[in-house]
């Protein structure tokens, strides 16, 4: 089993591109993303994959899932930081009323 590269985003972008501009010079987008993708270094089903994920996004509708997805996370994110903050206030709170009460019996 192979090892797992992480490309950056920017890499990815530069791939697509030249895929893009580079189509003209060969006899099919598959050729174009088997060229690239050996200059490149990496596999052309992986070029492949990012090719079609860059066409999906100018997809309207697509872009405003990809969007309301994204605040999804950034609501469930948010949701867990303040469920994580509530119970540290929760466990003070109850330390807090432990102390006072020991501190009144003394």
């Amino acid at each position: 089993m192979g090892r797992r590269v992480r490309y950056s985003s920017e890499f990815r972008e530069r791939a697509v591109r030249l895929v893009s501009e580079q189509r003209k010079d060969y006899e099919s987008e598959w050729a174009a993303i088997v060229g690239v993708a050996e200059k490149l270094g990496c596999t052309a089903e992986t070029l492949r994959e990012w090719v079609r994920h860059a066409q999906q996004l100018l997809i309207p509708e697509e872009q405003a899932r990809l969007a309301e997805r994204e605040r999804l996370k950034e609501l469930e994110r948010e949701n867990r930081e303040l469920k994580q903050a509530n119970e540290i206030l929760r466990k003070a709170a109850a330390f807090f009323a432990q102390a006072e009460l020991d501190r009144q019996q003394k």
